[in-house]
């Protein structure tokens, strides 16, 4: 896999949480416009719910895009969380309290980049970030 990265980037992310709350992971697939994969990330999250969870992964997706020093012009993000990208598109209100901060971290990241979209994938559309997330949580056990 190369880290150079496109001025157009795709994101499949996905987090996840045994127990809701519990052990977290989030796992994460950056691919150019080509469909060829550029890096695979998978951390562990410690104790969260499985929405922090999909926030925390949004989260990491965008800080290291952002390390990529203003190259990166556009990001599309796919994630299997419906609740997320309806929230993060302003169709769905964000009323938890521990949400709520999370989706203002993730509005202060999106104005770092030129263009910005989010969308709802099926699961299925989904499995190898959600397979890296797993990941993190087996490794951490």
């Amino acid at each position: 896999m190369n880290h150079s990265f496109p001025e157009m980037v795709k994101v499949f992310i996905d987090g996840a949480s045994r127990g809701n709350p519990g052990k977290g992971g989030a796992g994460i697939v950056f691919y150019d416009q080509e469909g060829r994969i550029i890096l695979e990330m998978s951390q562990y999250l410690g104790q969260t719910t499985n929405n922090e969870a999909e926030y925390k992964a949004l989260i990491l997706a965008m800080e290291r895009l952002s390390q990529e020093s203003g190259k990166i012009k556009e990001v599309e993000v796919y994630s299997d969380s419906e609740l997320m990208t309806r929230q993060i598109n302003g169709r769905y209100c964000v009323r938890s309290d521990s949400l709520k901060r999370l989706y203002k971290e993730v509005k202060d990241l999106i104005k770092r980049f030129e263009g910005f979209s989010i969308h709802h994938v099926p699961r299925d559309q989904n499995s190898r970030a959600d397979i890296l997330a797993n990941k993190a949580i087996d490794k951490a056990s």
